[in-house]
């Protein structure tokens, strides 16, 4: 550790780069690594047709097989006059294909076969005019393997293969081969075309990154959305429940008064029944201030039951939207967090219209039946410029955990005719029938 310290900063960045060129080019170069196909649902293979489509996954395969008969192809149509020399040239553009043909299965390999390949290429045609260590066939082999492997590797291989071709270019040009300028169009050409790799492998792995990220914040923020839904609804329902068990209270201690001589047994039950109803009250109140904001005010008046729609669908007029109201069904009481539930379901689904569908009507129906309750808000399609919504997005969440809540079932949907459908069922059980008190 010490001596890693006392290094300086020129010999540590050396270390460095020797080691990510160890780890990029040395490391593993036998490894299998074939070229995966392309997905069905690719925007290439998506421009196939039906039938061919399957084969169009092959692509990326059929594109690196058709270089490596390019080169094969070059290799053929260099003119010369000798036979021998023609011959050698067929066989310089077939090791140079070679290479193209590995990089399917193992790149890294194949960049070094490319290398061995410019090695003999150089040698068989050293006894010709040679303008250089490539010919035209391994020029351009070379330059394909050194794109395939950098669209297959990381861009800081590119930059090493493009190093070492480099290196290994002028040592055979200044050994014997000469042609400087064969070593100088490799470099430029290759440094093109590997930095236009570079950037569009950089340029995809962010957008990668941004869509991964997007969708953590999507589900971390749906996650959110969940948990303020359920919050509010905790708060609503704390005056409900609490309500609830205040009479509970108030009538185990009244119990005993309504009975002459009541024995000791059944005032210690009630008692016992009072005293579990105020530490349940207590401990409601405790868990809501958990869950309370900071900003939260509780609310100075009951929370809102069905009883007070009218008020609500007038308010909505007022605000510039045609409701109707239909109310079907023997109208009833229902238990006070199912009342509750139904008019924020109401009454979000109509400030939903009137954010989302300017100039549109609505129509709210309430059905009492026998198992429970039904709602169906509907709008029509918006008349007049549908600007941003300054809502918080909330709506459809908070009414759905609403109805889960309950135990019942909603649907939120467009209508066929443009307009927005909301629809729950929520179940109620008939109430017990109420025993008549003895005539005294």
């Amino acid at each position: 550790m010490t001596e890693t310290k006392n290094r300086s900063p020129e010999l540590r960045l050396a270390i460095g780069a020797l080691g990510g060129l160890r780890q990029d080019l040395f490391h593993k170069p036998f490894d299998y690594r074939p070229l995966p196909r392309l997905p069905l649902d690719n925007a290439l293979v998506r421009k196939f047709p039906g039938r061919v489509r399957e084969y169009g996954t092959w692509a990326p395969h059929a594109v690196v097989v058709g270089f490596a008969l390019l080169t094969m192809m070059v290799a053929a149509a260099t003119g010369t006059s000798s036979f021998i020399q023609g011959t050698t040239l067929l066989v310089v553009g077939l090791i140079a294909a070679v290479p193209i043909v590995m990089t399917l299965f193992r790149p890294v390999l194949a960049w070094w076969l490319s290398i061995v390949a410019t090695l003999l290429s150089s040698s068989l045609v050293s006894g010709a005019d040679s303008s250089g260590p490539w010919t035209e066939s391994a020029f351009l082999g070379h330059l394909v393997v050194m794109v395939v492997v950098a669209v297959r590797t990381r861009p800081r291989t590119a930059g090493w293969m493009w190093i070492l071709t480099g290196l290994l270019g002028f040592l055979l040009s200044a050994d014997t081969y000469g042609g400087a300028e064969n070593v100088s169009g490799m470099m430029l050409v290759s440094a093109f075309a590997l930095l236009v790799v570079t950037a569009l492998q950089i340029r995809l792995k962010a957008k990668q990154e941004v869509t991964a990220q997007q969708s953590v914040t999507a589900v971390e923020r749906d996650k959110r959305t969940l948990l303020e839904e359920r919050t509010t609804i905790a708060r609503e329902l704390h005056d409900v429940v609490a309500h609830h068990m205040s009479v509970v209270a108030i009538q185990a201690e009244a119990a005993p008064y309504r009975v002459e001589n009541p024995p000791p047994e059944l005032e210690k039950a009630f008692a016992t029944i009072r005293e579990n109803a105020v530490a349940a009250l207590t401990e409601l109140r405790r868990v809501l201030g958990v869950v309370r904001a900071d900003d939260y005010a509780a609310p100075d008046a009951p929370q809102p039951t069905l009883a007070e729609l009218d008020g609500l669908v007038e308010n909505v007029r007022e605000a510039g939207l045609t409701v109707e109201k239909t109310v079907t069904g023997a109208v009833r009481e229902l238990p006070q967090g199912v009342e509750l539930s139904a008019y924020r379901i109401i009454q979000e689904a109509l400030s939903n219209a009137l954010r989302h569908a300017p100039g549109a009507s609505a129509k709210v129906e309430v059905a009492y039946v026998l198992g429970g309750l039904g709602l169906r808000i509907v709008n029509t399609q918006a008349r007049g410029l549908v600007k941003p919504s300054p809502g918080a997005g909330h709506g459809i969440t908070g009414m759905r955990e609403r109805v889960t809540m309950l135990n019942g079932e909603m649907t939120a949907e467009p209508t066929q005719e443009g307009g927005y459908e909301v629809a729950a069922f929520v179940p109620v059980a008939p109430a017990a029938p109420a025993e008549q008190e003895p005539v005294a």
